[in-house]
C-alpha cells in the first residue's frame, strides 16, 4: 500500500505521518508538503530515517507537478490535510487560501481520478457548520447539518469539501471526508491558542485572549483524531462524512487559565484585546457516526491531555523556540540540500 499524506509537515499531517509510519511497517508513507511558514520538517526527525517513509517538496496548486508525481509513484491512497489554516489570516488575505484549499484540492481530486487512486480521503473542519450559540448546549453539529461558513477560511474549506463530495457523484470516484473539531497536542505550530499560550507564559509575556475568552470549542486530541482517520480511510464508506469530536467543551479563557494553573503562573498575565471579525461563537461536535460504525472512540479527555500536551513542550523546546526564532525554516537545506 503507498499513501501520499499532503501537508505532512504541518501539525496534524505531521502527527499522522508519524502514526502511519510507525502503525504500518509493510506501508509506503510519501510526505508532500511546500514548506510554507507553517511547515516544519523537524517535526519528522524521529521517522525521517525510515525505510517506510519519503519526503517530497511540492505545491499541490501545481497540475503539473501534481500529474507527474501520480504518474510515477502509482499511489493507492491520497490523504489531503495540505491547507492554509488560521483564520485571522484568511481575514487578511482570502486569496491564497482559495488557491491552496480549493484549487489545490482539485487538481488532487483529477489526478486521484485520471491514476485510479483507492480512497482519496479529505481532512476538513467542523468551522465549515458555523457556530452554535452559546445559550444551546443541548445542539451539536452533525454530519448533516448544513454548511454555514464565517470566514474565508471556513469558506475555502467548505468549497473542498463539495468538490470531494462532486467528484464521487460525477465521476465515482472513492472519497471519503472528516470534519474536526479544534486539535491540540504535540507539535502544533506557536501561533495557535494552546502553543501560543503555552509558549507566552512560559517567556512570563502578556497572554491575549480575544474579547471575553467565551468562544466555546470542543478540543480533540490530535493522537485521537490520527487514529480516527486511519479508521475511516480503511473501513468508512466511500462517499460519507464523518465528525470528529473529543467531547471536550471548553471556554478559550477556561483553555487559558487551565494552562496557566499546570504552568503555576498568575492570571494577571491574562490581556483581554479587542475580537476579530465574524468570531464563532461555539463548536461542539456530535461524533455518533463514526462512533458506530468504525468503532471509534477518543483516548483523551481534556484534563489528561492538556497535561500531556504541556509536557511536550516543556520537554521539547527546541522545536517551538526554533520556529519563534525563524530556523526552523534552515531544515530542509540542512537535510536535503546536498540530495537536490
Amino acid at each position: 500500500m503507498k499513501l501520499l499524506v499532503t501537508g505532512g509537515a504541518g501539525f496534524i499531517g505531521g502527527n499522522f505521518v508519524h502514526h502511519m509510519v510507525n502503525a504500518y511497517s509493510d506501508y509506503e508513507i510519501v510526505n508532500l508538503d511546500l514548506l510554507t511558514y507553517a511547515g516544519n520538517l523537524e517535526t519528522l526527525k524521529l521517522v525521517e530515517d525510515k525505510k517506510n517513509y519519503r519526503f517530497v517538496k511540492g505545491d499541490i496548486a501545481d497540475r503539473s507537478f501534481i500529474m507527474d508525481l501520480f504518474e510515477k509513484e502509482k499511489f493507492d491512497v491520497v490523504v489531503n490535510f495540505a491547507a492554509e489554516s488560521h483564520v485571522d489570516r484568511s481575514i487578511i488575505d482570502p486569496g491564497v487560501f482559495v488557491i491552496t484549499n480549493v484549487l489545490g484540492t482539485q487538481v488532487l481530486l483529477d489526478a486521484s481520478k485520471a491514476y485510479g487512486v483507492k480512497r482519496y480521503h479529505q481532512v476538513s473542519t467542523d468551522e465549515v457548520y458555523g457556530d452554535l450559540p452559546l445559550d444551546r448546549p443541548d445542539l451539536f453539529f452533525t454530519e448533516t447539518t448544513p454548511l454555514h461558513t464565517s470566514s474565508p477560511y471556513s469558506s475555502s474549506k467548505a468549497s473542498a469539501d463539495l468538490f470531494v463530495q462532486a467528484y464521487y457523484r460525477t465521476y465515482g470516484l472513492p472519497v471519503t471526508i472528516s470534519r474536526c473539531s479544534n486539535n491540540y497536542g504535540p507539535y502544533h505550530f506557536p501561533e495557535k491558542l494552546i502553543p501560543l499560550m503555552i509558549s507566552r507564559a512560559l517567556a512570563d509575556e502578556e497572554l491575549p485572549v480575544y474579547g471575553k475568552g467565551e468562544n466555546v470549542r470542543d478540543w480533540l486530541h490530535v493522537s485521537d483524531h490520527c487514529k480516527a482517520i486511519d479508521l475511516v480511510i480503511h473501513q468508512g464508506r466511500a462517499g460519507e462524512v464523518y465528525n470528529i469530536g473529543g467531547h471536550n467543551e471548553r471556554t478559550n479563557l477556561e483553555v487559558v487559565k487551565t494552562i496557566l494553573n499546570v504552568l503555576n503562573k498568575p492570571e494577571s498575565l491574562i490581556r483581554y484585546v479587542t475580537d476579530r471579525p465574524g468570531h464563532d461563537l461555539r463548536y461542539a461536535i456530535d461524533p455518533a457516526k463514526i462512533e458506530t460504525e468504525l468503532g471509534w472512540k477518543p483516548q483523551y479527555n481534556f484534563d489528561t491531555g492538556i497535561q500531556q500536551t504541556i509536557q511536550w513542550y516543556l520537554e521539547n523546546k527546541d522545536w517551538w523556540q526554533h520556529i519563534l526564532t525563524g530556523e526552523y525554516v534552515n531544515y530542509f537545506d540542512k537535510m536535503y540540500g546536498e540530495r537536490l
